[in-house]
């Protein structure tokens, strides 16, 4: 029982001579059980036993950090005490609109009935059920494309179709091209299938062509994986002209893409990458942000001579949906469930976006009036990983920007703030709290 109060003295000691630093992010509990050669339960014991003591702050699996120090170089506090209000986590994006639960229950009630939920049971086929391909491709449908229901495949959520994608288009080493920022967990998924991913440079307009044909001239790339609407973390969306560029580049490259459109309901209709590259294009959705996490279906679209490969993968890799989920979701579209929840949605992430322009007006913030996200370029001479610890101390969770960054090194110092799952007051209090931290070491702004 002991023993980890002992490693806990250790850790503590070396935060208190500064070995350890005001910001730093310890290990993953996994990571530093093996490297203490102790175990993952006895980890968590000591991770616990520092955060009882106040020394480090966070959510451990999302990051635990050291708390800041009480006195900086120039003998004067770097952050203040945190407040005693209640964590605020602006990692998270999962957005839930007002009366949400009583909006989808009534659709689920039929489904309860014995008769009914005897075939709701029942496994489902990673080319789910006619209905289900027909419902899909009604939601997901823009203005000028309209995926074929017979080109649809459904996983348990849309990072699983991302993983049964790449699994069936890149054989382990291969190289994958990705921006520079990427979703986080897609660098996950590579380094589990072992693909090598490379970071490509874009603009203001989106991926550069150019940085894609390079990165295949020096070594050819499998396929490409990208976001071109509401980029998660910078909420760029592509132009119009920049994927018709990219469309015809994949085509004389004959290079596969995966198209990951999973924020694209936030946005203005507009036509996918797959509208104009649909022979190499696979698009990945689902229902996570427009529904909810907990009852949710991935979404697959994919070239016709694709289907088989990608729904063997589908099988093998264990990710087919759920077939209660598949008619949770044929129901919540056909009656307009979905539809409703995506204007709700909309209309409450303009809210918020309103807000964080209030609380960081002055800052370098980056998003787009319809994201559920922002990406903040920190006032020197903050870094991403000390400012991250200094949220932490004032019980905000904020996601540093290395979180993103295929290639370490060479990110700006950042973080970025999911404002769609703290209710709204919270996301103010703790918006106006971040200002304050910042302007506190910045010297560019007066706090309020």
């Amino acid at each position: 029982m002991g023993d980890y109060r002992r490693i806990a003295d250790r850790i503590a000691d070396d935060i208190a001579s500064g070995r350890l630093k005001a910001g730093q992010r310890l290990p993953p509990q996994r990571a530093f059980a093996r490297r203490r050669g102790i175990a993952s339960s006895t980890a968590g014991r000591v991770y616990g036993e520092l955060v009882r003591r106040g020394l480090v702050v966070g959510e451990v699996g999302r990051g635990t950090f050291v708390r800041a120090a009480p006195d900086g170089p120039t003998g004067q506090a770097l952050v203040e005490p945190g407040a005693a209000d209640a964590p605020v986590n602006l990692e998270l994006s999962y957005p839930s609109a007002p009366g949400q639960p009583e909006l989808l229950a009534p659709v689920l009630a039929p489904l309860l009935r014995p008769d009914v939920l005897a075939e709701a049971l029942l496994p489902a086929a990673a080319t789910g059920t006619g209905s289900a391909r027909e419902a899909a491709a009604a939601l997901l449908a823009t203005p000028g494309w309209r995926p074929a229901p017979d080109r649809l495949l459904f996983t348990g959520n849309a990072r699983q179709a991302i993983a049964a994608v790449l699994a069936s288009l890149v054989r382990p080493g291969g190289r994958v091209g990705v921006e520079q920022l990427t979703y986080p967990l897609a660098k996950e998924i590579a380094a589990r299938l072992g693909i090598i991913l490379v970071p490509l440079a874009g603009d203001a307009a989106g991926l550069l062509p150019e940085a894609v044909a390079a990165a295949h001239r020096s070594a050819p790339l499998s396929a490409l994986y990208v976001q071109p609407t509401l980029h998660n973390p910078t909420s760029l969306t592509t132009s119009r002209a920049r994927l018709l560029q990219l469309a015809q580049l994949v085509h004389d490259l004959n290079l596969p893409v995966v198209e990951d459109r999973i924020w694209s309901f936030l946005h203005e209709p507009g036509d996918p990458l797959a509208a104009h590259a649909p022979a190499l294009t696979h698009v990945v959705d689902g229902l996570s942000k427009r529904v909810a996490p907990g009852l949710t279906v991935g979404f697959l679209v994919v070239p016709p001579h694709r289907v088989g490969a990608v729904a063997g993968a589908v099988r093998s890799g264990g990710w087919s949906a759920g077939r209660f989920a598949l008619e949770a979701a044929v129901r919540w579209a056909g009656e307009g469930t979905v539809a409703r929840l995506v204007a709700d949605k909309r209309a409450d992430a303009a809210r918020r976006q309103k807000i964080l322009a209030e609380e960081l007006a002055g800052f370098a913030v980056r998003s787009d009036p319809g994201a559920y996200f922002a990406w903040w370029e920190l006032p020197a001479p903050w870094r991403a990983d000390t400012f991250t610890g200094a949220a932490a101390a004032h019980g905000i969770a904020v996601t540093p920007g290395p979180a993103f960054a295929v290639a370490p090194g060479h990110t700006p110092d950042a973080v970025r703030l999911g404002i769609a799952s703290a209710p709204e007051p919270d996301l103010r209090r703790a918006l106006r709290t971040l200002a304050h931290v910042a302007a506190r070491r910045a010297g560019d702004r007066t706090g309020p």
